[in-house]
């Protein structure tokens, strides 16, 4: 099941022209490349939460490397996944 989940949010970034940087191969989290590298990650991960419901865990909480990126868990159904997109997609923020 997480495969298939892990396959839908692929995909679903891809057609969004949003940047998974690598593919996952465990776990359920993916690091999701924002195009607005000026923002903090914590900053930005903020203001989706705020204004669309979605919360993405800031990339800076994994090191200094990790700037740059927000984390996206695929551990839910894939229709709060697909909502999930689509809030992040409608609200231009990533």
């Amino acid at each position: 099941e997480f495969d298939r989940r892990r396959k839908f949010l692929l995909e679903k970034l891809t057609q969004l022209d949003l940047d998974p940087g690598y593919q996952p191969d465990s776990a359920f989290y993916v690091f999701l490349h924002y195009r607005d590298q000026t923002r903090p990650s914590l900053e930005l991960s903020m203001e989706i939460l705020e204004k669309t419901g979605v919360a993405l865990t800031p990339g800076v909480d994994f090191g200094p490397g990790g700037e740059g990126f927000l984390r996206f868990s695929y551990a839910n159904s894939l229709e709060n996944l697909d909502r999930a997109l689509e809030r992040l997609k409608e609200s231009g923020l990533i």
